[in-house]
């Protein structure tokens, strides 16, 4: 398991079971029980064995339901994660599941019944994989690299998906539907519920015994989490005086995102870390980019460059976990291409589309980027019953420029922004900014580097053959086919590349393939408040 010793520096747990034929590893990041949350974690008799990746953000209220059916005995949890184990064995798999709310994907093996239950949370925030190996052995890993060398074939554990039985039948089955994904919604959005809803979901992700701080692109999201965090730490007693850690990154000379980002930092207080890179730093680490994010969609090669510096430099203070701000623009339909949504049925569609794929896109690059230096990301935008609200309100409210006459009233995100329009919670030339892509709100320079510096790495001859040598996926540019190129060293065979999936905006919409939001006819440029 070293090659994800990097996800979990700080403990390796083991629990080899040769009897029932089943081995339990965990790289462990120490954040919630410290002490006592050791893993694998096993039950009090010993029949049942549990590892998982993630945060369980109700761990509290589930262990006062654990309580509350124990007779004669009073349950502890051990670790957020340990609840899991409690829960199963007084309630089974499926209460346990309509009721856990966490980022999670964890292995549960009952030698009671020699069952298993695989689960992973709703959007699949963070990562999870199976595959079988050449004597029909069942494996189950945080990231690829693990099955590399022994699975032929492997497939992304679907978000929102489960499977509990003997491990000879496993086939995963959905375990969350909602009925947005398969309705037009019609409720009417309501700003102060809204607002309501989020500032709940951003305390219920602040829980840590160990010392976090906050991403701040300078963006509306991220600055958004990191007002109302602050906002909520602030009330707590002793604390009226708090300074959230918060981070940003930019390159150097030349980024939106640096001078957005300080204009939230000096409004908040909040002690602030610019961390600032070259484009050959940049370009140094697009090696390990596809290696640590397991994919070669351009996107979030594009992205996670920016990432790993930034979780490399907040690690080295000693930051375990940091709040950030992705899953917005899924939800609100944020990316600008959505502006030219032909119909809000449509409009709604996508975003469905959208929440749907963030496990191979947006939550796939945030969480392995920090992972990769040992650090956790968590995402309240995409706390359960926030999403639930949200994608349940009419797209005519969530869409850009529907039935608004206002100055903003074109705006993507809207009524997100409105939401939070009283109270001071941000500058306006931040509350009311225009979306920009992470990768270029960084440097615009910086995109336009990294694509010719790869693009000149593919000969012509190279390029000509591309459909032949990648039939499945096939890059559509030199920059694309480079990545891909990586990749496949890497992680080898089509059984691989079919756990990727590639980030453009809707080309049938009449939008550019290139993900950059610049190559959108909305995009303002800089000064766009």
């Amino acid at each position: 398991m070293t090659s994800i010793r990097h996800r979990g520096p700080d403990q390796t747990g083991v629990i080899a079971n040769e009897k029932e034929g089943f081995v339990l590893v965990q790289e462990r990041l120490s954040i919630m029980g410290v002490k006592t949350g050791r893993q694998p974690l096993t039950s009090a008799n010993g029949t049942v064995h549990l590892v998982a990746n993630g945060e369980i953000y109700n761990f509290l209220h589930m262990a006062s339901v654990i309580n509350d059916a124990l007779e004669s005995e009073h349950y502890t949890p051990r670790s957020d994660c340990d609840v899991l184990v409690a829960f199963y064995e007084l309630f089974g798999a499926d209460r346990l599941l309509q009721t856990v709310r966490g980022m999670f994907a964890f292995v549960l093996y009952d030698c009671g019944t020699r069952r298993l239950l695989v689960a992973r949370d709703p959007v699949g925030i963070v990562p999870l994989y199976y595959g079988w190996d050449a004597a029909g052995c069942l494996w189950f890993a945080s990231e690829l690299k693990c099955l590399v060398e022994c699975c032929s074939q492997v497939n992304v554990f679907p978000p929102g998906h489960s499977y509990a039985g003997p491990r000879e039948c496993f086939n995963p089955q959905p375990y969350f539907n909602a009925f947005w994904m398969t309705e037009i919604p019609t409720a009417r959005a309501d700003l102060e519920e809204l607002r309501h809803h989020l500032e709940r979901a951003v305390e219920s992700h602040l829980q840590s015994e160990a010392p976090f701080g906050a991403l701040l692109s300078g963006g509306l999201d991220s600055s958004l989490i990191a007002s109302i965090a602050t906002r909520i730490l602030r009330k707590r007693p002793g604390n009226a005086n708090f300074r959230l850690k918060t981070y940003s990154i930019g390159l150097e000379g030349e980024s939106p995102d640096l001078l957005y980002a300080r204009s939230v930092a000096d409004h908040l207080g909040s002690d602030h870390t610019e961390v600032r890179f070259t484009i050959p730093e940049g370009l140094d680490l697009v090696r390990d980019a596809v290696y640590y994010s397991e994919t070669y969609d351009v996107t979030t090669i594009r992205c996670i460059v920016a990432v790993m510096l930034l979780a490399r430099a907040i690690r080295s203070e000693g930051i375990k976990v940091v709040l950030s701000g992705e899953g917005a623009d899924e939800l609100f339909g944020g990316y600008l291409y959505f502006h030219r949504a032909p119909s809000v049925a449509e409009f709604h569609r996508e975003t469905v589309r959208r929440v749907g794929g963030l496990h191979l896109s947006d939550c796939l690059r945030a969480n392995k980027g920090c992972a990769a230096w040992g650090l956790e990301l968590r995402v309240p935008f995409l706390d359960t019953d926030f999403l639930q609200h949200v994608m349940s309100i009419r797209p005519e409210d969530r869409a850009p420029g529907v039935g608004t006459h206002d100055q903003h009233g074109a705006l993507e995100k809207r009524i997100l922004r409105q939401a939070f329009a009283d109270g001071d919670y941000l500058p306006p030339e931040v509350l009311w900014r225009q979306k920009e892509q992470f990768s270029d709100g960084v440097g615009y320079a910086w995109i336009d580097a990294i694509s010719q510096w790869a693009s000149e790495r593919i000969t012509e001859m190279e390029y000509a053959g591309a459909a032949e040598r990648f039939p499945f996926n096939t890059p559509t540019t030199k920059e694309a086919f480079y990545y891909r190129k990586l990749f496949e060293q890497m992680f080898p065979g089509e059984s691989f590349a079919r756990t990727v999936q590639r980030w453009i905006p809707r080309t049938d919409w009449g939008c550019s393939e290139d993900p950059s939001g610049r190559k959108q006819d909305i995009h303002r440029g800089h000064n766009n408040s």
